[in-house]
């Protein structure tokens, strides 16, 4: 049975092509459209959608007044925003996470680019990989803490206790740091490098938002700098992030504009390739929610090389239960666990100052 999809927005043009794309797959269909929030909550009230694409900026009810208002009266929806690249609507957009919204996409530029196979691909992989998820769950078909995989390889053994963390997410990623990294401590024994999928300026936008938040200092990592143990680096969209030891012993951000892997820039996997050569006793590997394998080789190839240790978002709580499912299947995750236990688990494992 076909997905039922409510799609929102001003613009008749781009409400015709979002229906289209849609429409256009076995999987799901545009059964209904609104050209504003008051419309969409109108309909929200009375009917169940399985999925809900909703625009940003629209007159009389915009896309996070809508969000605020089914957030205050309890009511249910799957939302994803479709946002342009502007400083001003990534604000709006991360704070739509903050109201319920499960994930975004990049609206196009132009109509050209909306009828692309770029942004067909990326709404429907969106669409399908957070459906699907939600399916998962609904069934409880979930791989659970009691029933994490066994470690098929022999593990190095930590002689230190001078540590990383290095965590990747993407797909529902935004939502599921603002339940992690401001119940970090400012005193965490060890700095964190952070790849989380998303577009330029979406990145500054986010860690500025998780520094208001948070006790631990968080930003964008920016090129040279010295790693700091209690300070969170996520990585700039558009660039890749590596980590690179320094002749004094210390570690510092490089970034690199090299082409995109598997239409992912920053790539989880090259920031855990760089680590293999750190001066790092251990690295605490960390996989949040998210669409795809990201990740999974480059803890794979690290974990050849150094000690790890490797926590991975349990199904039930991802967005999308992507990135941790592959890990867990290639038997090296230490650790599955519930979102609101990531923080936890993280603090269990390198400790305060």
């Amino acid at each position: 049975m076909k997905k039922n999809i409510l799609v929102v927005d001003d613009s008749a043009l781009m409400r015709r092509v979002l229906c289209d794309i849609i429409n256009s797959d076995d999987d799901f269909q545009a059964v209904d459209y609104c050209r504003d929030g008051l419309e969409a909550y109108e309909k929200l009230k009375t009917t169940s959608y399985d999925g809900v694409i909703l625009d940003v900026n629209m007159p009389r009810m915009d896309g996070l007044q809508l969000l605020e208002r089914l957030q205050q009266e309890r009511i249910k929806a799957n939302v994803i925003m479709v946002s342009t690249l502007t400083t001003k609507d990534a604000e709006v957009t991360l704070l739509a996470l903050e109201r319920g919204a499960i994930d975004f996409v990049t609206k196009p530029g132009n109509i050209v680019e909306a009828k692309g196979d770029d942004f067909r691909k990326q709404l429907l992989g969106v669409l399908s990989a957070v459906l699907r998820t939600r399916k998962i769950v609904a069934e409880k078909k979930s791989v659970t803490a009691s029933q994490a995989p066994k470690l098929l390889t022999k593990r190095l053994k930590a002689t230190g206790s001078n540590k990383i963390v290095a965590l990747a997410c993407s797909t529902g990623g935004p939502k599921a740091l603002q339940q992690v990294i401001p119940f970090l401590p400012k005193n965490m024994d060890a700095p964190m490098v952070l790849v989380q999928h998303m577009p330029v300026g979406f990145t500054k936008t986010m860690a500025d938002r998780l520094n208001d938040t948070s006790e631990i200092s968080v930003k964008e990592a920016q090129e040279g700098d010295v790693l700091q143990k209690g300070v969170v680096y996520i990585a700039p969209g558009g660039k890749h992030m590596e980590i690179k030891k320094n002749p004094d012993g210390s570690h510092k951000v490089v970034l690199n504009d090299s082409p995109a892997i598997g239409g992912l820039k920053p790539c989880a996997n090259i920031m855990y390739d760089s680590l293999i050569s750190c001066g790092y006793d251990e690295v605490v590997c960390v996989v949040l929610t998210g669409m795809g394998a990201d990740g999974t080789n480059g803890i794979l190839n690290l974990g050849e090389k150094k000690p790890i240790h490797v926590i991975a978002q349990n199904a039930e709580t991802c967005v999308v239960y992507g990135m941790p499912k592959t890990i867990a299947e290639a038997g090296v995750v230490d650790e599955v666990v519930p979102l609101n236990d990531v923080a936890r688990t993280i603090i269990k494992n390198v400790g305060v100052r």
